[in-house]
């Protein structure tokens, strides 16, 4: 036979609201929100550019701002916050610090500084051959900013992005065309014969 615990019923009611409000424990928010950009921006050809991105916070953010002036957050939801500007960049740098705060008043900010580049990339062909209908053709392509792509007849080569980057293509017919696209979008264009 089992033994029932003995404690007056008036105990269990003391008890029981200690019970109910354990899990009620209220909790600081200490998440700072996360600042991210989702345009390519760092380089441009433009002085002004439209810079998207978006804050995320655990409990919302409730002001983004540019420089300090507050910006309008985009419908949607709070807890991640999208927000757009436009830059007007004078000379060919920029800075442009953002800042969030969430309803706790916790705060981040990220400084988001681009460059203004106006200048095509150089194309320099060091070795031409052709052999019948096929053409071998090697060279380097150069920019201060940095090379993003290097295209012979429209294919895309693969190489590693930086100031000075070499390239090697076969392809077929009586020239190649040879495109250097720069990180900021300016192209150079080359027939090599």
């Amino acid at each position: 036979m089992r033994r029932r615990p003995s404690f007056p019923p008036a105990a269990a009611l003391l008890l029981a609201p200690g019970l109910l409000l354990s899990g009620c424990a209220r909790t600081t928010d200490t998440f700072k929100p996360r600042i991210s950009i989702s345009s390519a921006v760092g380089v441009s050809r433009e002085k002004s550019v439209l810079v998207d991105g978006y804050a995320l916070d655990d409990t919302g953010v409730t002001q983004i701002t540019v420089d300090g002036k507050p910006i309008p957050i985009l419908p949607g939801s709070r807890k991640l916050a999208r927000f757009q500007f436009k830059t007007l960049i004078e000379g060919t740098q920029g800075k442009y610090t953002i800042a969030a705060r969430d309803a706790a008043g916790n705060e981040s900010t990220l400084v988001l500084p681009i460059s203004v580049d106006t200048v095509k990339p150089t194309i320099q062909v060091t070795r031409f051959e052709k052999s019948g209908n096929t053409i071998r053709v090697s060279g380097v392509a150069g920019d201060e900013g940095g090379v993003a792509q290097v295209l012979v007849d429209g294919n895309r080569l693969n190489i590693t992005p930086g100031p000075r980057v070499e390239f090697f293509a076969e392809t077929t017919g009586i020239w190649a065309d040879i495109v250097v696209i720069d990180t900021a979008g300016n192209q150079a264009t080359l027939r090599a014969r």
